[in-house]
């Protein structure tokens, strides 16, 4: 090291080790830029959140909460998250609103640290139906020990079963009875089944992580009215913001509120990246200018999609209900536990197409489902509308139904995503690009 500038010479192989890094970094941003992202569970964050995400704010501590910190140093950051606390009451219409987790898995175990001790018994969606694995024995469930029952399930409807889950409930009297899924094509039935908890005395969890900004933009459901005593989720998939979650209450009783937010620090967070927080308050911020119209969007490309595929010959789920009422769209691609939606996603990725094979009902083998799960919100968020998501099932047909040669579509998926690389729905003065690869 030269004591004068403070300059490091690395050996030959760091430096190597280094250039690795970041071409592999840079690489992946190619990979976007000139792809079709179409995971469900991913966003990308407007040009003004990036720069707050690579602030000084990475690496500082504000344990506790505005006003009553453990560390010096945190005016500021109480300014930002009093205010990233009013921003979410607003948005989602919460009486309450805790916006230090770091993900939605960490909301789902603070929530549940709050309502539920080791060895109650919890109720969820079993994760062969599409609940999340937070909600399962391997998860977050598991994880505070919680004995767990899983709803009946509707297939063709793809939720719950609403008659035998209120008799489960009933019979089973859950100390918590939890809600939502990840793979999550409409509407919880939530008001029937609430009722049912509420008459056993089970607290009512919905998990919204996938569709939290559908919910805030007024396009889905709204949990916290129809009987949820708590709401999480992610703040980076339908909600467009960095990554980490959100833990809202409809309670307005100041000891409950109290046990969530302590369930949150100390309970899961010590410091809770606080640059992704304050990038959570400029996402707030700007959902609140242009959410609605975000998830009005989203939720009409994900039904224009849904639709071109299935003209186009593509097995998609829930035909009978229109196919989907949020973000995501669901195909099956062969027999179940088959490997087909592994096969898929493999084509499709070297196409540019990137997605997510899934397990669909009656699939036993997470790593060889028959399914694909599809999310558009990425696409919508750079200006992709519902005549463009016809001419992206036109390219999943190329691939998957007419065998070409995926390197040839390629070709056209790049030549289409160069013409909507610039991210909408967000404060964009200089109309940067959403995906950053210098």
């Amino acid at each position: 090291m030269d004591q004068r500038t403070g300059a490091w010479t690395p050996s030959e192989e760091n430096r190597q080790l280094g250039l690795t890094v970041l071409e592999a970094v840079k690489s992946s941003g190619r990979l976007y830029r000139d792809g079709l992202g179409m995971i469900a569970s991913e966003n990308i964050v407007s040009p003004f959140v990036q720069d707050i995400v690579a602030s000084d704010l990475h690496g500082r501590y504000a344990e506790g909460l505005p006003g009553k910190r453990y560390y010096q140093g945190c005016d500021d950051f109480d300014t930002i998250e009093s205010l990233g606390i009013t921003l979410a009451k607003e948005v989602f219409n919460a009486p309450f609103a805790n916006i230090q987790s770091t993900s939605g898995t960490v909301s789902n175990i603070g929530a549940l640290k709050a309502l539920a001790k080791p060895g109650d018994r919890i109720t969820a969606v079993s994760t062969a139906d599409g609940g999340h694995i937070s909600h399962a024995r391997m998860g977050a469930v598991g994880l505070r020990d919680l004995a767990l029952t899983t709803y009946p399930w509707d297939e063709a409807r793809m939720e719950p079963d609403i008659d035998a889950a209120c008799a489960m409930i009933r019979e089973v009297k859950p100390k918590v009875a939890l809600f939502g899924q990840s793979v999550f094509l409409f509407p919880t039935p939530l008001k029937e089944m609430a009722d049912a908890a509420k008459e056993v005395g089970a607290a009512v969890m919905y998990d919204g992580a996938h569709v939290l900004g559908l919910i805030a933009g007024g396009q889905f459901q709204d949990p916290l009215r129809e009987g949820a005593d708590v709401m999480t989720g992610s703040s980076h998939k339908t909600f467009p913001g960095p990554q980490g979650g959100f833990l809202l209450s409809s309670s307005e009783d100041e000891a409950y509120q109290k046990r969530l937010n302590t369930a949150m620090f100390p309970g899961v967070c010590s410091s809770y990246h606080l640059h992704h927080v304050a990038g959570k308050v400029m996402a707030l911020a700007e959902f609140k200018e242009y959410g609605e119209a975000y998830a009005r969007d989203t939720v009409a490309n994900a039904q224009a999609f849904a639709q071109a595929l299935a003209a186009e010959g593509f097995d998609v789920l829930a035909e009978g209900r229109g196919y989907t009422a949020s973000h995501q769209v669901l195909t099956r691609h062969g027999a179940l536990d088959s490997g087909a939606g592994a096969k898929a996603a493999h084509r499709l990725e070297q196409a540019g197409i990137i997605t997510n094979m899934n397990m669909l009902p009656g699939d036993t083998k997470a790593m060889q489902p028959s399914g694909l799960r599809l999310g558009v919100q990425e696409l919508t968020r750079v200006g992709f509308d519902t005549d463009l998501m016809k001419d992206v099932a036109k390219l999943y047909a190329r691939v998957l139904l007419h065998d070409e040669d995926p390197a040839s579509v390629k070709a056209d998926v790049r030549a289409l995503k160069n013409e909507h690389h610039v991210i909408r729905y967000c404060f964009n003065e200089e109309g940067r690009s959403g995906y950053p690869v210098a």
